[in-house]
């Protein structure tokens, strides 16, 4: 059994390997000349009839150059544009945050007083632990 990790292959080789095979080549010769297993050639093309190109993407994480999502002002702006109320309950539920960040900020400064104001457990002239009374 061999270490090797297993190939990746970019879109365009499987775009390629997949033009050639609905062409006409045969599987089993495209497989040797590319050395690639027949079933990840029947795999790249079942998902290109599924899905087509974008279905071919490399495994794992797409690259930042590769990347397409939409910033939040943009989505924003289409829910906005989708629905009239919109604006409204945006403007609405930053109220809210705000409102949620100053109790937050409140509960943190009202529990670090009260760890300042705890007596401290260890130290000189301090009782230590009891032991239990179970024998």
């Amino acid at each position: 059994m061999s270490n090797k990790s297993p190939r990746v292959f970019s879109r365009e080789f499987k775009l390629e390997a997949v033009r050639r095979i609905l062409a006409g080549e045969r599987i089993k010769a495209l497989s040797q000349e590319l050395n690639v297993l027949r079933k990840d050639l029947y795999a790249w093309r079942d998902l290109f009839r599924a899905g087509g190109a974008e279905a071919l993407r490399p495994i794992g994480r797409p690259r930042k150059s590769d990347a397409v999502a939409p910033s939040v002002k943009e989505r924003a702006r289409d829910v906005a544009t989708a629905d009239p109320g919109a604006p409204e309950r945006i403007a609405e539920l930053e109220r809210k945050i705000g409102q949620q960040q100053i109790e937050l900020d409140f509960f943190r400064q009202a529990l670090r007083r009260v760890k300042e104001a705890r007596r401290p457990s260890t130290g000189p002239g301090v009782t230590g632990s009891t032991r239990s009374s179970r024998r």
